[in-house]
């Protein structure tokens, strides 16, 4: 499996962000091909070091490749630029990798 996540910093306006996230975002992605799973944070997110954390989403696919393929069709470069109307470059941090049981 392979996992995106999407950690964004605390808006200016919550409001907004989670009316905008859940009623354009969260139904445009939902369309990315390949997508297994979409999961969002509830609750405050706390990390040990501090931070600005306000919302996690996490995104599951099979492989890289899966997700390479969701984000280059035409409904992942949708999304690409609906996420800039959530928030700018620097106000969330995207991570993508390859997981494995332990």
């Amino acid at each position: 499996m392979a996992r995106m996540v999407a950690i964004y910093k605390t808006p200016k306006d919550k409001a907004t962000f989670e009316r905008h996230y859940f009623g354009t975002h969260v139904p445009l992605a939902k369309q990315l091909p390949g997508l297994r799973k979409y999961e969002v944070s509830s609750g405050p997110i706390m990390a040990p070091a501090g931070g600005d954390c306000h919302f996690a989403a996490i995104l599951h696919f099979d492989d890289m490749a899966a997700i390479r393929a969701a984000f280059a069709s035409e409904i992942g470069q949708k999304c690409a630029a609906d996420r800039r109307n959530l928030a700018a470059d620097g106000e969330v941090q995207i991570l993508l990798f390859e997981d494995r049981t332990v």
